[in-house]
């Protein structure tokens, strides 16, 4: 990575993003130094022009932000910086310097994942998810059946609450019989990728 820090006085603009949520938290500058020590650490690093000093984002707070990537424009003098915020980013307690909620509920869906390939590998004792693998595929099969025909029932002649109800209910049966198969959710995502292609034919 060859940075111009010469286009602004030493300092390049760092954009910081949350690797997750790819939401953008914060701006901040870095001069070559804060730039290595960030590289170094693993904690984002700033140059302070208020403090005239290296800075490192939660150094006082306790609320670093931690390097995932660095990547720079096509001009070099500008970085993106992919972080995990460990709490909020801004000194007045937000999520972001712009006041906006860090969050994206999808996301959870990958944690839920994680969750049950875990139950599914532990096995541990008094987990509903555990009592589903052991009763096996075709209790599990019908089991995404009956929360199917429930998700139905509520869209036709239920409430809203309950439809979303019942459809988690199914989205999560489903997961866990296809993480018995050896899939799961990343996998449900590629096959949607493929179909949203031009050259897609239906089998």
């Amino acid at each position: 990575m060859k940075l111009d820090f010469d286009k602004m006085n030493g300092l390049v603009p760092a954009i910081i993003q949350d690797s997750e949520t790819r939401q953008v938290l914060m701006l901040g500058f870095m001069n070559k130094e804060a730039y290595d020590q960030t590289l170094k650490t693993g904690k984002v690093t700033f140059f302070s022009r208020t403090k005239n000093r290296l800075w490192t984002k939660g150094e006082e707070s306790g609320h670093f932000l931690h390097l995932v990537s660095m990547k720079e424009d096509c001009d070099q003098d500008t970085l993106l910086v992919q972080v995990r915020p460990e709490g909020p980013v801004c000194h007045t307690g937000t999520d972001t310097c712009w006041g906006e909620r860090n969050e994206e509920p999808v996301l959870f869906l990958k944690q839920l994942q994680t969750l049950i390939t875990e139950r599914y590998q532990q096995m541990p004792e008094g987990s509903y998810t555990t009592t589903l693998f052991q009763s096996g595929v075709n209790k599990m099969a019908q089991k995404v059946g009956e929360e199917a025909v429930e998700t139905v029932i509520e869209a036709t002649n239920g409430t809203d609450e309950r439809l979303i109800y019942e459809g988690a209910d199914l989205l999560y049966h489903l997961l866990v019989l296809l993480t018995s198969k050896g899939y799961g959710l990343d996998d449900l995502a590629r096959e949607l990728q493929t179909r949203h292609s031009d050259t897609w034919k239906k089998h």
